[in-house]
């Protein structure tokens, strides 16, 4: 018999509060059968300092659960955890449904704009497969673009839902992809969150020790380009620079939100809003595990 834990820390939608039903994944994935093992319970599990596992896992997740065709990311880019990805778009949605009741607007469809969606295009994917929202993708890397592309290409019962562009600042989230009179419900965004190369090598280091119990050779588990893991600056500022940006944005995006690794980033971060002049701010914690992080929103719309 498998024992499924539940999550109570994740959302209450998020579809894995229940754990894995690794029969169900496999039957869905075959492919994840060989990385299925009792783990130092008894419970079926997966390796989660073995990278091939962790994508087995992930494209399994995705066929079984958001009904995609397929899912791959190439060697050496981010393959992220879907349960935290999801719960994301959970509150994202819960975000968006207030805001719409508390304006009387009947509007269906949510456009969301996802700043750098990388290789694995992973909040577009399930965020058009859970609620249908049409989204806009963006990315740097012309590698990760291309494959993305291919991805929703290969996924018809999203594919109609997704767009992806190209980005060609680095340093900018918003000018260049954003058209005149084009507007969205909401932005979101998984920053670089170190300052260095070295910082994300040694953040790799102790999540492997924490996966796996020893040191390995330094690869990531869940892998990860310079853009997606680092920036100059990091993720405090990343943020900032977005939260100047997003004032110019200010009525073609209802919700401006993005992820926040680092509570001690917050304080800095209110006083940027604060002088960006807007004038209702959000923290949403999450918590997966014994993973904290939060969304941080703002909006600049009085309606």
């Amino acid at each position: 018999m498998i024992r499924r834990s539940v999550k109570d820390t994740l959302h209450p939608r998020n579809r894995f509060r229940g754990g894995y039903d690794f029969p169900t994944l496999i039957a869905a994935s075959p492919p994840l059968a060989e990385f299925v093992r009792p783990n130092a319970h008894g419970n079926a599990s997966v390796d989660y300092a073995d990278p091939p596992a962790v994508k087995a896992l992930n494209r399994a997740l995705l066929i079984r659960t958001y009904g995609l065709t397929t899912w791959d990311v190439p060697p050496g880019y981010l393959c992220p955890p879907i349960p935290g990805r999801s719960d994301y778009l959970h509150h994202a949605a819960d975000l968006i449904s207030a805001s719409r009741d508390a304006a009387g607007s009947q509007v269906a469809t949510v456009r969301a704009l996802d700043v750098g969606m990388g290789a694995n295009c992973i909040y577009p994917l399930i965020g058009a497969s859970e609620y249908g929202w049409r989204f806009v993708g963006t990315e740097t890397d012309p590698v990760a673009l291309r494959w993305a592309r291919s991805l929703v290409a290969r996924n018809p019962t999203v594919a109609n839902l997704i767009e992806c562009r190209l980005q060609p600042s680095p340093r900018e989230c918003f000018n260049g992809v954003i058209k005149r009179g084009e507007h969205f419900d909401l932005s979101m965004c998984n920053p670089p969150f170190h300052a260095s190369a070295s910082a994300a090598e040694e953040a790799s280091r102790r999540k492997r020790r924490h996966l796996s119990g020893r040191t390995r050779a330094p690869v990531l588990n869940f892998g990860g380009q310079a853009g997606e893991l680092w920036c100059e600056g990091g993720e405090l500022a990343f943020v900032s620079r977005m939260i100047h940006e997003s004032v110019a944005f200010a009525r073609q995006c209802r919700w401006f939100t993005t992820l926040v690794s680092k509570s001690e980033h917050l304080p800095r971060l209110s006083q940027v809003l604060r002088e960006a002049e807007a004038p209702e701010v959000r923290t949403i914690d999450m918590s997966h595990g014994q993973k904290k992080s939060r969304i941080l929103a703002w909006t600049f719309r009085r309606d």
